[in-house]
This record gives structure tokens, sequence and C-alpha cells, in this order.
């Protein structure tokens, strides 16, 4: 028990003192996780409206394979994109193995399949009527396509915290591309790794907080949107 109140001790020091190594590890962490999110959004959300709001052979198995990809593991995600960034890699030459850039791939990866399922689901939620009405007064197909989006605002809102909450907690894909450098590609999920591996228990804990903090935070955003949805 003292092993691990020492341990809170010392992590409330650091986190109070903004120690240099634990917030450059928080900062990476925000700004790697925030970029994936961006890209996946920008893609996941348009193309989920495509398939929820449109009716094509093979629509049930494509979204059936969306919902798979749901629990994508970690370490299968950091496998395939070391497989082609890697020096024998067909991408190799451009140099990403070890790079916040490599973290970012692996971890829109990560993050695109939950934003288009949950996009689906948000699409096939709003009520038809929404569609019709917006056609019937002479919207054209992009008004009519953000006058759905709208009324799926909260619910898209919810899709994409949900993919910040999956990409910032990983620790597998960012290890095995990222490399774990310290001040360059060391994240907050590979520093606790690392620290707690070497008896840096404090230091551990103390990212263990913070990350809890941000889980925490990016939950009670989560539940704001779908409070809102209904």
């Amino acid at each position: 028990m003292e092993y691990i109140l020492g341990g809170i001790e010392e992590a409330l020091k650091l986190i109070l003192s903004l120690d240099r190594d634990v917030f450059s590890s928080v900062l990476l962490s925000l700004r790697v996780s925030a970029t994936a999110i961006l890209f996946s959004s920008l893609v996941g959300v348009p193309l989920g409206f495509l398939i929820g709001g449109s009716e094509f052979w093979g629509k049930k198995v494509l979204i059936t394979i969306f919902n798979t990809l749901l629990a994508l593991p970690t370490v299968v995600v950091g496998l395939l994109v070391y497989s082609f960034i890697s020096r024998q890699g067909p991408l190799g030459p451009l140099g990403l193995l070890f790079t916040p850039n490599a973290m970012v791939i692996g971890q829109f990866i990560l993050a695109t399949p939950i934003i288009v399922a949950l996009t689906i689901s948000a699409t096939q939620g709003v009520d038809t009527r929404v569609r019709l009405t917006a056609m019937t007064l002479g919207a054209g197909p992009l008004q009519t396509a953000l006058t759905v989006l709208s009324e799926a605002r909260f619910a898209l809102m919810a899709a994409v915290i949900a993919g910040f909450g999956r990409v910032i907690a990983e620790v597998g894909c960012a290890l095995m591309i990222g490399g774990n450098i310290k001040g360059y590609t060391r994240i907050i999920t590979t520093a606790i790794a690392l620290e707690t591996s070497k008896g840096e228990f404090g230091f551990g804990l103390a990212l263990g907080f913070i990350l809890l903090i941000m889980a925490f935070s990016v939950n009670i955003l989560f539940h704001y949107a779908q409070s809102k949805r209904g």
C-alpha cells in the first residue's frame, strides 16, 4: 500500500509541477489523435452518409464489414502499416516509419471504420420525411445531404468523439510504428508502458491520471451529444 501511495504522491507532484516530459507526451498524443480524427472525419462522415442514404447491391455486406472493423485489433493495424512503411515495404522510401505521421496513419485506419459505421447508423436514424421535404422544397442533392446531416449532427458528433476515444487510448499500433522515441513519438500510452516497465510507477501513474481525465472528458461529451440526439 505504501508503494501505491508513494506513486500517487509522486504522480501528483509531476502533474502539478507541469513536468516537461509528462506534458510533452500529452501534447503529442493530442496532436497525433486530433490530426487522425480530422482526416477520419473528412473521409468517414461522407462515406457513411453515402452508404447509409443509398440503396445498392451488397449494402448489408458492406455495413457488416464496417461493423466488424469496429473491433479491429490495434496490433493488427500496426502490423499492416509497418509492412507498408518499413524499409522493405512499398512506401519505405518515404521514411515514415517511427515518425508521428506514421502514428497518424495508424490511428486514421483505426478511427475511420468507427466514424463510418456510426455515421451510417446516424443517417439511417433520420426520419425519411426530412429528405423528402427538402427535395419537395426544391433542394438539390447537396442541400438535401446537408439537411439530413444537420438533423443527425449530434449523432455525428458522438461518432467523432467515439473515434477520438478509441485512438487516444490505443498503444499497440503507436508502439509498433512510432517506436516510442522520447520527445518525438512518445505518447501517453507508450510512455506509460515504458516507464512502468522501468519501475517509474509515479511517472506512469501521472500519465494514467491525465489519460483518465481526458477519457472522462470525452465520455461526458459523448453522453452530452447522445442526450441532445434524444
